[in-house]
């Protein structure tokens, strides 16, 4: 999702560089904001549990175990701080060269260089004590079942101890964090692995706790990802040279590729799930060298047909993740059924119940 937050965020230098007065900066910032509580509360009906899943017909969610955080509301947060940086944070100077760029827009990648200090500051420097969660029993009148997880670190970036989940935890609160996390998939915590599957015998206490990918912290990676896409954007406004332009593009690219490459060499991994910094490197590296070798394509061969299914999608990407991630088809599929529900259009085919 990292080169969602990517290609989302080149569209926000289409904001009005000429508003200068601070009423109308209030005005773009009362736009933006709007447009993206909508994708936020989007977010949370399609992912925060209120639509039944395959083998769930039961309808509505219950408020206390409501998912705050998802995909949409990550963007929606990255996309609205992105849009603030753009409004507020640029100077007056005209752009000559790649340098008086920098200084042009030196207060945004000040705050890039805050929030990274921020992220690698809490996953590295706080302290994870020793948690508990609950599971509750088949049986409601039996008592749930509670799994100790011992910590005790700082800087762990395991499922188990990373201050990701502590700080979701201690925050948004464990019940509303997701259940399905990815590590449920590895070999410690399931039989069936690389797919979900049955506890083994020695599973550890952590293998059932909720987590959630999309958490607080690694949502300010994500924010850092989504400025980074908006400085690829302002290549575009500032440059109308095809060089130029791919220049100013591959350099940075090739540079955050590297470095995140190097940083998982060191000890620093990649891993999506804490959206760690070499995560963001490589990805926002990938996606700046994608979208030069489209843009090439594209605009400078005027080659458009092999791209066409991609400017479909982009044109219809919400949609499109709307009913490939949260069921969305299916359930309206599944919503006739004859006489009971169980008797419904996916059993026939052998998907739900």
């Amino acid at each position: 999702m990292s080169s969602c937050h990517f290609s989302y965020s080149l569209s926000v230098f289409r904001l009005d560089s000429r508003t200068r007065n601070c009423h109308a900066k209030l005005l773009q910032l009362e736009k933006r904001y709007f447009g993206h509580s909508k994708l936020l509360i989007i977010g949370l009906v399609l992912q925060g549990g209120f639509l039944h899943g395959l083998n769930d017909l039961t309808y509505g969610v219950d408020m206390n175990q409501i998912r705050w955080m998802g995909i949409l509301q990550r963007i929606a947060i990255g996309y609205l701080v992105g849009a603030m940086c753009e409004i507020w944070l640029k100077g007056g100077n005209h752009v000559t060269s790649g340098l008086s760029m920098l200084r042009k827009y030196q207060f945004q990648w000040a705050a890039v260089l805050v929030l990274v200090t921020i992220y690698l500051s809490l996953l590295y420097g706080l302290h994870v004590p020793d948690w508990e969660y609950q599971i509750p029993a088949a049986a409601a009148s039996s008592t749930p079942k509670i799994f100790p997880v011992k910590c005790g670190v700082r800087g762990d970036r395991g499922p188990a101890c990373n201050a990701n989940g502590m700080i979701d935890r201690t925050v948004l609160g464990i019940r509303h964090l997701y259940r399905k996390p990815i590590y449920a998939r590895t070999k410690p915590c399931s039989i069936n692995s690389p797919d979900y599957g049955p506890l083994p015998p020695d599973a550890p206490s952590w293998c059932q706790a909720p987590f959630d990918p999309e958490g607080l912290l690694s949502s300010v990676m994500a924010i850092v990802t989504c400025l980074v896409g908006l400085h690829y954007g302002h290549i575009i406004v500032h440059f109308k040279e095809h060089k130029d332009r791919t220049l100013h593009w591959m350099v940075p690219s090739t540079c955050f590729l590297v470095l995140g490459l190097v940083l998982d060499l060191l000890g620093m991994h990649v891993n999506k799930a804490l959206y760690t910094f070499s995560y963001m490197c490589v990805t926002a590296g990938a996606a700046g060298i994608v979208f030069t070798g489209i843009y090439l394509l594209v605009d400078v061969c005027g080659c458009r047909w092999p791209t066409l299914v991609l400017e479909w999608m982009g044109m219809h990407a919400l949609m499109i993740f709307i009913l490939a991630t949260t069921n969305v088809l299916p359930v309206v599929v599944q919503g006739f059924y004859w006489k009971q529900p169980g008797n419904n259009s996916l059993k026939l085919i052998g998907i739900g119940r």
